[in-house]
């Protein structure tokens, strides 16, 4: 049988999310209903409200949500009714990297995720008033007091757990901490450099004092978040509005390059800075998505010196492995994500997505309790 439910919807690029009635479709067999209790706000989110990813609209949006499950479709068998769950990405699951546990890289990753607005076969989650509207966004539109969820997005954590802390895990905060522990790895006396600190970067510096780097350093325009990253992990921090980031970058790994470097801005300016700052056999991981279409000149003889540019999604994490993993270092106080996160009542979204556009706040939680 079909749910009601209250959820955000953006009719138009450009416009306000709007909140009111929709309908979502009886759960099938891999999908799990969940009642929503907190969703982060995700960049991501306010890019298809702004009219940068083809999502089409109007639609439900919301990708970093965490809820209790109300029903569960008759294949359904990792999660059951009443568990507590965090919401990531889905993926199709059979095809090579998806069998290989790099689900992130689904061949059919865009159009089950970020700009289908339906399921794989082209039905629809939602309806408003009798007519269809997008949704399965990332397999979920959690910016609603309910979601209809595939299972392979579902992670089930702890009675106990704090989802109003928690609900960001789902894509940020894993797309950074992944980068650093799932791909980079940095070992012991390594540098690392993390081009802008969003909450993105901010979890990316929490990751990395978890391994054996010996330099952590920050590059970021905004004192605040310098301030911040520093506390969180950060051995140097240089704010390229005032000062040359190479020149400083140069200073800080000796005239060697530095080892590391993890683009989160997106802006190609900066990822081109990351690029020229490595050292022979170093790598930079483009994790910020600029304009489809963008491209960053390299010269391939600097690459033959070992060097490596990968892109990354997700954090390459598979979920239903990771996700808990970042559950236990918050719980024990080793990966402080209560320290990015503001909450918000699910009718201040509009204003929490202003915090993020604004550049006031790190990680907006919408809070639906």
């Amino acid at each position: 049988m079909t749910h009601a439910a209250r959820a955000a919807v953006v009719d138009k690029i450009g416009e306000p999310f709007t909140i009111g009635d929709v309908t979502l479709d009886t759960p099938r067999a891999d999908e799990v209903l969940v009642r929503i209790v907190a969703a982060g706000v995700c960049g991501t989110d306010l890019g298809v409200q702004a009219g940068h990813i083809p999502f089409p609209l109007p639609g439900v949006l919301g990708h970093e949500g965490a809820g209790i499950v109300v029903e569960v479709g008759s294949a359904v068998t990792t999660v059951k009714r009443g568990d507590k769950v965090l919401l990531s990405f889905t993926s199709c699951g059979s095809c090579r990297n998806c069998r290989t546990a790099h689900p992130a890289y689904c061949q059919e990753f865009l159009p089950r995720n970020l700009i289908g607005g339906s399921r794989a076969d082209g039905t629809a989650t939602i309806s408003r008033g009798g007519e269809d509207v997008s949704g399965h966004f990332f397999a979920q539109s959690s910016f609603s007091t309910y979601a209809l969820a595939d299972e392979r997005g579902v992670t089930k954590v702890s009675d106990t757990a704090d989802l109003g802390l928690l609900a960001p895990l789902g894509c940020g905060i894993q797309t950074g901490a992944g980068t650093v522990l799932n791909i980079l790895k940095p070992e012991p006396g390594s540098t690392i450099a993390i081009f802008g600190v969003g909450a993105v970067g901010m979890a990316a510096v929490m990751a990395a004092k978890l391994t054996g780097a010996e330099r952590i350093i920050v590059i970021d325009i905004v004192p605040s978040r310098l301030d911040l990253a520093r506390e969180l992990g950060a051995t140097d921090v240089i704010n390229s509005k005032n000062v040359d980031a190479a020149a400083e970058l140069d200073r800080i790994g000796g005239g060697l390059g530095i080892d590391y470097a993890i683009d989160a801005t997106g802006n190609v300016q900066v990822l081109a800075t990351a690029i020229e700052c490595l050292a022979p056999l170093g790598t930079v991981a483009a994790i910020g998505a600029p304009a489809s279409g963008t491209t960053v000149a390299v010269d391939v003889n600097y690459l033959l010196n070992g060097r490596k540019f990968i892109g990354v999604t997700e954090g390459d994490a598979v979920p239903q492995v990771f996700l808990p993993s970042l559950v236990a270092l918050i719980e024990q106080g080793r990966f402080p994500l209560e320290k990015l996160v503001k909450h918000y009542r699910f009718d201040q979204i509009n204003e929490a997505a202003e915090g993020i556009k604004d550049g006031s706040v790190l990680k907006p939680v919408l809070l639906f309790d």
